[in-house]
């Protein structure tokens, strides 16, 4: 399996899920408008603004030695073209901190969130979109680059393509309701037009300037400092046909391909793999009525990362970091027969030569999950809404014991 001393274990997690108050984002708005799809907001999420030196020491007790974190460009860059160097230090002391813990930082420039003004000129819709962020991530890359091990400059920015793919009649309502929500923000924003890439319908001027987005960051930081390493995370279920292969082929071309080729050139691609997906001809098929399932209602297919990784290595050719892999549990349990199951997967993957660098599980705390609200628990820690007290579960000791099995 390659160098076992060099290889990232560790937990995820992202700055608008758990930091709090992020009233700058774009997605903040969206959950305060009146017609909002969101089931509830976000508030002070895990409080991590304030409490991340105990997150970072909760990881490293576990015995890993990864961190992954997102910068929050909101709170960065609040109004064009200004920059806080004070948000800037505190994201510095947070990659420092943990430096200083032998966790390895690796941290996401664009964790789903925007700043509301960059919404509010249309988002990755307008041309000078890959300016802005070229900006963004210049100014990180001249602050952070000496302290941080990984960067990953979006995360699963295929979302929408995959969204299109998957499109019915439920699809096609719930689609009408994001409409609609991104239409109020705009109203509120005084502007015509709120783009948020992730409730986009992916429309392919937009993805050009993402992807030119991603290759002008990856600039920036190896101009800043070569040996820090570079790549994108993407949604890479486990696709398998089910009948013919054309639908397969076809998702894969449209959901994908763009992805695989803009990230040529980086130093690894990110696989956030959480299960398996059965395609027909034309669409995604439903999980199968005797599936065991999750909590959000998603199959349990635990064995889907090996697959997962092996096809995005095959497809790139470079080496394969797991960005992401878990479920949604409210039985506990449940989540500990995925990590053994998705890790026995990950080493029959390595074992058979595919070069994967780090595995790191979402989520190290139950934390805001989107339009879901918090009515999904990923978290090896359970966090009590009134206080933020963080308390291990049985799964935390099982993914640790996992690691320390495999180091």
């Amino acid at each position: 399996m390659g160098d076992r001393s060099a290889f990232l274990w560790g937990v995820a997690t992202a700055g608008h899920q758990v930091e709090g108050n992020n009233f700058y984002a774009d997605i903040w708005l969206l959950e305060q408008v009146r017609n909002t799809r969101f089931a509830e907001p976000s508030g002070d999420a895990c409080d991590s603004l304030h409490r991340w030196r105990e997150d970072i020491e909760i990881t490293a007790a576990l015995g890993l030695n990864c961190f992954r974190f997102s910068i929050e460009w909101s709170r960065i860059e609040p109004a064009p073209g200004e920059f806080s160097e004070a948000w800037f230090d505190h994201y510095a002391r947070v990659a420092a901190a943990c430096r200083d813990a032998g966790l390895a930082p690796v941290v996401t420039l664009s964790h789903f969130t925007s700043p509301r003004w960059f919404a509010a000129l249309g988002g990755w819709s307008d041309p000078e979109a890959p300016v802005r962020f070229a900006r963004y991530a210049e100014q990180a890359a001249r602050r952070l680059a000496p302290l941080v091990s990984h960067v990953i400059t979006f995360n699963e920015p295929n979302l929408p393509l995959m969204g299109r793919w998957t499109a019915t009649p439920l699809a096609d309502a719930t689609r009408a309701g994001l409409d609609a929500m991104l239409a109020e923000a705009a109203r509120q924003s005084g502007s015509d037009r709120f783009g948020v890439w992730v409730y986009s319908r992916g429309e392919d001027d937009a993805l050009a300037h993402l992807l030119a987005g991603h290759r002008a960051a990856r600039q920036a930081w190896k101009a800043a400092r070569s040996s820090v390493q570079v790549g994108m995370s993407l949604a890479v279920p486990d696709a398998q046909a089910v009948g013919s292969a054309s639908g397969l082929a076809a998702y894969r071309q449209f959901a994908e391909a763009p992805f695989f080729a803009a990230v040529r050139g980086d130093d690894f691609i990110g696989v956030q793999t959480y299960g398996r997906i059965l395609i027909g001809a034309t669409a995604v098929l439903p999980v199968p009525e005797d599936a065991e399932r999750t909590e959000s209602g998603e199959e349990y297919y635990p064995q889907a990362l090996g697959a997962a990784i092996t096809h995005a290595h095959a497809e790139t050719g470079l080496p394969v970091l797991v960005t992401e892999n878990g479920i949604a549990a409210d039985e506990d349990g449940q989540r500990a027969r995925y990590i053994t199951a998705a890790l026995e997967s990950l080493d029959a993957a390595r074992d058979s030569g595919v070069p994967v660098v780090g595995y790191i599980h979402w989520s190290l705390l139950d934390n805001f999950e989107w339009r879901r609200g918090y009515a999904q628990h990923f978290g090896l820690f359970a966090v009590n809404r009134g206080d933020f007290t963080r308390t291990a579960k049985p799964s935390a000791q099982i993914y640790a014991r996992e690691v320390r099995m495999r180091r």
